[in-house]
């Protein structure tokens, strides 16, 4: 058995068809990977991919956006076709066995933003310990918990 794991952003929104009785949600993930050519020029390389999630839970699919992006996994499975010109195309397809948001590439629909309101409490209600400030530091800064 071979698995394919995938985080990609959608190409467009999905769409749910029924085929036999059996509902499936089609979509496509782009991944885009960046590197450096021989010369050291920064380029990018998008992979397609068309997948297929047959499931009776469709309740997914409205939130399955064109730019959101997903984590997917599955098994591949490559297409070959010609195309319109007489060239042979190669197309891959992942039958999804798993499908997980991961967020959005705007900041609609409630996705984390910086905390512009955040205000400290009041001097009187903080305790009564003193913070320290940057040069009563006695710790190294590279030692953190985490």
């Amino acid at each position: 058995m071979i698995k394919l794991q995938v985080i990609g952003n959608l190409g467009k929104d999905a769409i749910v068809n029924n085929v036999n009785g059996k509902n499936v949600i089609n979509f496509t993930v782009a991944h885009t990977e960046r590197f450096k050519d021989a010369q050291g020029v920064q380029k990018d390389r998008t992979t397609w991919v068309d997948c297929a999630y047959w499931t009776d839970r469709t309740a997914i699919a409205p939130y399955l956006k064109k730019g959101t992006q997903v984590y997917v996994e599955g098994n591949p499975d490559i297409r070959t076709y010609q195309t319109q010109d007489g060239r042979q195309g190669a197309s891959l397809t992942l039958r999804i066995a798993n499908v997980q948001l991961l967020g959005s590439r705007t900041n609609e629909g409630g996705t984390a933003t910086s905390n512009t309101n955040y205000q400290p409490a009041p001097a009187a209600a903080q305790s009564s310990q003193s913070i320290p400030t940057a040069g009563e530091l006695t710790e190294p800064l590279d030692d953190l918990p985490f």
